[in-house]
């Protein structure tokens, strides 16, 4: 699949490709995993820009405090809510 994007977005949504299923992470981790640990805002960003959700797993990024934070997908946070309990995250 040919990403269209700015080159931080891609970037950032390559790494998301790589969280296992049933698995999360934060904002701030996914920045630490792109080797820009300072950017957890702009990780968040480019996730709310994410136009090929969910096969791109930008539901698996939360924010730090536990929180869901947002989902750009079809059906928003509840959409959010409903993939990340059917791969068995508790949430």
């Amino acid at each position: 699949m040919k990403l269209k994007g700015t080159r931080f977005q891609i970037k950032v949504w390559k790494y998301l490709k790589t969280i296992p299923r049933g698995k999360i992470k934060t904002y701030k981790q996914v920045a630490i995993g792109i080797k820009s640990p300072k950017s957890a805002r702009a990780v968040a960003n480019a996730c709310a820009k994410n136009p090929y959700a969910p096969k791109i797993p930008c539901h698996r990024v939360i924010r730090s405090d536990g929180a869901l934070g947002g989902y750009s997908g079809k059906g928003g946070i509840m959409q959010k809510l409903k993939l990340l309990r059917s791969e068995k995250i508790a949430i």
